[in-house]
């Protein structure tokens, strides 16, 4: 019986909900009884094939995305008791990673935790107080030091984890991805073309995660600008939703590409976001915050290529021009250049 604990769950979408909700599922289908343990968010229903306990959670600040568990209930706490884990995994080191700790020393269950984020960014992003900062560092550090085996996604999120201050022993665990091999149904991309007018566009760009800045969709942006002013015809899909996403539309709108832009917002239907991963022929993600990208194996798995900055966490195993397209520098420039490459090499991109 394996608890899972993670700060961010549906109807919050990101890339460690997807990789919790995997992981439930197939323990779930072939090794025993998972529970997911999240913070609670209002009018939710859950119904999955696996438990989801919902603890009592706050919305925290309207910069951040997600909502704040409260992990210090006696009764939450009896409760999960109770439930006789055998081991416990957990995906973030902050709510959930308090309440796992209070459980796995009531109860002495083994723990590990697994760092998906670069969370020495987000701190510092989210707490401009050096005080309050420091603080913040020492409460993850002391919740990553407490597992007794600590995961990290790729190589390059060690370096993050490094940079928190941890010091002890870490497995490299990558993600996979729920996608099966292959892409999606004839009629499933047809349907997209339909309800976007896409049936024409012989070359479709792809964005699918959150709608935020950090993700450098300003050099997504400013590189579709020159790929436009170079002469280049296409259509880019943004799927997703965020706090960002207003200004991003109106940056869009500002430097004249909005035409070529879809904005779908969120979409939950795993397989109609497998449907817009086979209808792109580029998936385009020069972030350099991501410490793995699960979005890159998504990607692959449907045959569609991803474009990246070389050297980076979701650039990693990438192969430039066998299996992605590696941009040089983290610029619009490079990454323009790149893609301009690869779209006017006859048949790279398949």
């Amino acid at each position: 019986k394996v608890g899972l604990f993670n700060d961010s769950f549906p109807p919050t979408i990101d890339g460690v909900a997807n990789t919790v909700i995997n992981y439930a599922n197939i323990i779930h289908e072939k090794f025993g009884t998972p529970v997911v343990f999240t913070p609670k968010y209002p009018n939710v229903v859950d119904s999955y094939p696996f438990e989801v306990y919902r603890y009592p959670s706050a919305k925290f600040t309207r910069q951040m995305p997600y909502r704040v568990g409260n992990p210090f209930s006696p009764l939450l706490i009896h409760d999960i008791s109770k439930m006789n884990l055998d081991i416990l995994h957990v995906h973030s080191p902050f709510s959930s990673s308090v309440l796992a700790r209070q459980v796995a020393v009531l109860k002495k269950i083994p723990t590990v935790l697994t760092y998906h984020t670069k969370f020495d960014i987000d701190i510092d992003r989210f707490i401009d107080n050096k005080r309050f900062n420091n603080i913040a560092r020492k409460f993850v550090l002391q919740n990553i030091n407490y597992a007794d085996e600590v995961w990290a996604v790729s190589e390059g999120t060690i370096k993050s984890l490094r940079d928190i201050g941890y010091k002890g022993e870490v497995v490299v665990m990558p993600n996979g991805t729920d996608f099966k091999k292959g892409r999606a149904e004839a009629h499933e991309i047809d349907e997209i073309d339909r309800m976007y007018r896409t049936k024409s566009e012989k070359l479709v760009f792809l964005y699918c995660g959150r709608m935020m800045w950090y993700k450098n969709i300003k050099i997504t942006l400013d590189a579709l600008n020159l790929i436009k002013n170079a002469g280049v015809s296409f259509k880019m899909f943004f799927v997703g939703d965020g706090p960002d996403r207003p200004s991003i539309e109106e940056y869009a709108k500002r430097i004249g590409i909005y035409d070529n832009l879809v904005f779908t917002g969120a979409i939950y239907d795993r397989e109609k976001v497998r449907a817009f991963f086979t209808r792109a022929d580029l998936f385009l993600f020069p972030s350099t915050y991501d410490t793995s990208g699960l979005v890159v194996k998504e990607a692959a798995a449907c045959s569609c290529a991803s474009a990246l900055i070389s050297g980076c966490c979701a650039a990693e195993g990438v192969e430039d021009g066998i299996s992605g397209i590696l941009a040089d520098e983290e610029s619009a420039e490079s990454f323009a250049r790149a893609i301009v490459d690869a779209v006017r090499t006859p048949n790279l991109l398949k």
